[in-house]
Parts: structure tokens; C-alpha cells; sequence
């Protein structure tokens, strides 16, 4: 689970309805404290609602920014922080445009929720992004296929600040019992794999920004 300031655990977000999905969420909450590798949990619009500590630390790098902080919304994460691409190797092509294919099975299915709205908005007004979602992305799909768009089994680069993960790759593992995909939640983890060996020092992966976004191509 995420801490806050001060070492305290944090509530999960949202809290479900119910007093047993609420006490659920909690145990689970323990279960994923356990888990070394980063592992988190979030609803249909990717917002956040359990991390664990290794999540955090996989992340403890980043800079603030107002919407899109990896253990507030992972998606925005991904699409908009410029500091996402210091952490996700290849960033373009191994995390956003998947994102983006994500996020557009999200609007088919709720296409009216005011959270995958804003984040529509916020993508149409980027030129570059506004054109890798409506035209790059179809082209890029037909291209891998569509199983390249699948998060589960993926394998995908990092570039962890622990060094003694380094310049990594994960593979991304859904772990969605029944119980969370009943509240709508998914939870997904990223098992990290031994460092890369390389003849020369990795250099520290930089963010390319281009106006309100660091996306560049398609």
C-alpha cells in the first residue's frame, strides 16, 4: 500500500460502497505491502487506488505535477508527466502508445464518464498526442497486431532507481481476482528482471518534451 507522509498508511481510494468490499480492500491492501516486486490496483480510468511500497520506490524520482502522478493516475502517468520516460524504458513505444490503445477500449465501453473525458480533452489539446491517438495509433495496431496491446505478459523496459535493478525489463502480470473485478478494479504487477548487462554505463533515459507532452512520433 501507498504511505503518505510520515510513514502512516494511507486509505485506499475510492472506498467501495459496502462494508465488506471496504474490509476486503483492506486485507488486500496487507497482502500487497508483501509483494517485493511493484504492484498496484486502479479502476477503469487507471486513477489509483492501492500501491505498494515497491511501486512507490520504482517511481520515487519524479517530480510533482498537478495531474499526472504515478500513484494518482497511472495512465495520465504514462501519457503526460515529463518525467515518465527517466522511468519507462522506450517509452513511446513500449508504455504510451499501449496506453493509448487502452484508453480507447476504455472510451468504448465508457465513453460517457467524466474522468475518461478529461483525460480525452487534456489529449486533444496536444497537438502531437491528439494525432498519435486519432490517426498513429490505428496504423500502429495494424502493425504489431493486437496482441502486442495486451498488458499481461508483456515484456517491457525500465530503468529502475535502485541500482541494483538498474536498466531493467518487467514482465507485466494482471493479477485480478474475482473479488476486485466485481468492484471494477484490476491490479497489475511488474515483475522485475535482472539487470541488464552492458559493456558501457547505461545512460539515464531523458524525457523528450515537446509543448505539454513528451510524446514525438508514431
Amino acid at each position: 500500500m501507498a504511505y503518505q507522509a510520515g510513514g502512516q498508511r494511507s486509505e485506499p481510494r475510492p472506498a467501495p460502497a459496502s462494508i465488506e468490499a471496504q474490509a476486503y480492500l483492506q486485507d488486500y491492501a496487507a497482502l500487497l505491502e508483501s509483494v517485493p516486486f511493484p504492484s498496484v490496483v486502479f479502476d477503469h480510468r487507471w486513477d489509483v487506488v492501492l500501491s505498494n511500497p515497491a511501486f512507490e520506490t520504482l517511481f520515487r524520482g519524479v517530480g510533482p505535477h498537478p495531474t499526472a502522478m504515478p500513484s494518482d493516475n497511472f495512465l495520465r502517468f504514462v501519457l503526460f508527466h515529463p518525467d515518465a520516460g527517466a522511468v519507462l524504458g522506450d517509452h513511446e513505444s513500449s508504455w504510451c502508445l499501449p496506453m493509448l490503445a487502452h484508453f480507447a477500449a476504455a472510451m468504448e465501453r465508457h465513453g460517457q464518464d467524466h474522468g475518461l473525458q478529461s483525460i480525452l480533452r487534456d489529449i486533444a489539446q496536444d497537438p502531437i498526442m491528439d494525432a498519435a491517438y486519432r490517426h498513429g495509433l490505428p496504423h500502429w495496431i495494424r502493425a504489431v497486431g493486437p496482441d502486442a496491446v495486451e498488458h499481461d505478459g508483456a515484456v517491457r523496459p525500465l530503468l529502475h532507481p535502485d541500482p541494483r535493478w538498474g536498466r531493467t525489463d518487467c514482465r507485466i502480470v494482471d493479477e485480478t481476482p474475482k473479488a476486485l473485478r466485481d468492484m471494477g478494479y484490476s491490479r497489475m504487477t511488474l515483475v522485475l528482471r535482472e539487470a541488464r548487462r552492458a559493456a558501457v554505463a547505461p545512460r539515464r533515459a531523458r524525457a523528450v518534451r515537446h509543448g505539454g507532452t513528451h510524446l514525438r512520433v508514431v
